[in-house]
């Protein structure tokens, strides 16, 4: 009890009540002052309780605390019969019941204080069934059910955006700091406008401002339209193209396709789908059928015990016995006539074997092809879809590879020229610098002294200019040389 009553006290000296007690003061308070602090408490969980009790009736504040208490959901000590004495005891201010609904309050003052903000709205208002009969009172009872609805909506997301991390201080900074970049432009605003009325015509000007402003949007309005325009029509002529190769696909194939060739594959398919649903399907049909019927009368029959397995295990010793009896006079008959059939049997058998094993194997060959042909189409429609180009098939694609060869082999012989003329350019260049020295050699001759004359110098020069030009370029320009070899000294 003087824990309980220390807890009391210290909660009632913090904020919001600050009532500055101590153990001995508390616990000297008359009756009606403990209940006037009951009350103060009550009053800070629902604002409603703000009253003084000495203006109000004892049996209207106990009627009012034990309201609020039950919407509270507080649950005295005790069983049914200490309920009189609780209510009593509140009555009366009684220190044992106080007590305990003051620590009971202190301890979870917020969630308390949630849960009578919830009971404002949440409580519902019972009206009588004979007043619903009015359909003005009807209709008000329903519009109050899907607000107390709507508020349960609001009241939950409000919630959540409390415990989602969002802080109430940075949003208030960010308003704030929004404030001020307002009123910053709002300054901006009016220096701008105080700046423009000294310009003449700034009214006329202000107007033809804001037509271009809205013709700016109006242009990236459209702009936007139409590069909207632009994608569906690349879209559309995506489809035109690929409905316009099916379309020739399809006409291919009916152009190479001939009658005869046509008839013998749907023969083909009539005997296949024939056989399936004349002779398979059937004796399918047939096995299911004996299975279903096995196995409702293994169903209608009672559980067998072990003597009953045992005994169904000698009944199948006995009949395999008679059967092995049964071949064995069979086979020592011997008759040829027998023989013949038996054999002409098995090889009807085995080639009904066959021919099913053939079906199911055509059938799902079939299944796979199918299957194939719906991937290969899927990955068609990616293949365009990625890079709008047709995938070829059949003649257009040995058109293609012949096609190819045919610049192949075009590509190698411009290859080989090129080769050729690289070559001989290296030739040539590396003769043109053969020649730019000799002619420099030749020019300091000419600029040095010598016992020969000057003619017969530069005749002897050009001789042997030419003679050299002759031998490392072209003989065709040796002519000059022969001339000129002949008259010099």
């Amino acid at each position: 009890m003087s824990d309980q009553i220390k807890f009391i006290v210290d909660n009632l000296n913090k904020e919001p009540f600050r009532k500055n007690y101590n153990l001995i003061t508390f616990d000297s308070l008359e009756p009606m002052q403990l209940l006037q602090v009951l009350n103060d408490v009550l009053a800070e969980i629902d604002p409603k309780q703000v009253v003084d009790i000495r203006e109000e009736m004892p049996e209207q504040t106990a009627k009012r605390m034990l309201s609020l208490l039950g919407i509270l959901k507080y649950k005295p000590p005790g069983n049914a019969t200490d309920m009189s004495t609780f209510r009593q005891g509140l009555v009366t201010g009684s220190k044992p019941v106080i007590y305990p609904v003051l620590h009971w309050l202190l301890q979870r003052t917020n969630e308390l204080k949630k849960r009578a903000y919830l009971a404002r709205f949440l409580i519902k208002l019972e009206v009588p069934s004979e007043f619903l009969q009015d359909e003005t009172v009807a209709d008000t009872n329903k519009q109050y059910e899907e607000l107390m609805e709507a508020f349960k909506t609001l009241h939950k997301e409000c919630e959540q955006l409390k415990t989602s991390g969002f802080s109430t201080a940075e949003i208030r900074r960010d308003i704030s700091a929004m404030e001020e970049e307002k009123d910053q432009l709002i300054k901006r605003v009016e220096r701008l406008k105080k700046r423009v009325e000294t310009v003449q015509n700034h009214q006329r000007m202000l107007k033809i401002a804001r037509q271009l402003r809205v013709e700016k949007e109006r242009e990236e309005f459209l702009a936007q339209q139409k590069q909207e325009q632009k994608n569906q029509l690349f879209h559309a002529v995506q489809r035109l193209q690929r409905a316009q190769n099916q379309l020739k696909i399809m006409r291919h194939a009916a152009a190479d396709a001939k009658p005869e060739s046509l008839m013998k594959r749907l023969e083909e398919e009539i005997k296949f789908n024939s056989y399936i649903v004349t002779e398979k399907f059937p004796k399918e049909l047939e096995n299911k059928k004996k299975e279903l019927h096995f196995l409702q009368k293994v169903v209608s029959e009672p559980a067998m015990g072990h003597s009953d397995l045992l005994e169904l295990q000698s009944k199948i010793n006995e009949i395999n016995t008679q059967i092995n009896q049964l071949i064995e006079k069979k086979m020592m008959r011997n008759e040829p006539i027998e023989g013949k059939l038996s054999l002409y049997r098995q090889q009807a058998s085995i080639i009904s074997r066959k021919k099913e094993a053939k079906a199911e194997e055509l059938q799902e060959t079939k299944e796979k092809l199918a299957s194939l042909e719906r991937e290969a189409s899927v990955k068609t429609n990616q293949t365009r879809e990625l890079d709008g180009t047709e995938i070829l098939k059949g003649d257009e694609f040995k058109r293609y590879v012949s096609k190819l060869r045919s610049k192949s082999t075009v590509f190698k012989k411009k290859h080989q020229i090129i080769a050729e003329l690289k070559a001989e350019f290296g030739l040539l260049q590396r003769t043109e610098e053969l020649l730019k020295q000799r002619h420099e050699n030749i020019q300091h001759q000419l600029m040095s002294p010598s016992s020969y004359s000057h003619g017969a110098l530069q005749r002897n020069i050009q001789a042997r200019f030419c003679m050299e030009v002759c031998l490392l370029y072209l003989p065709i320009h040796c002519e000059n040389w022969a001339c000129e070899y002949q008259h010099m000294p």
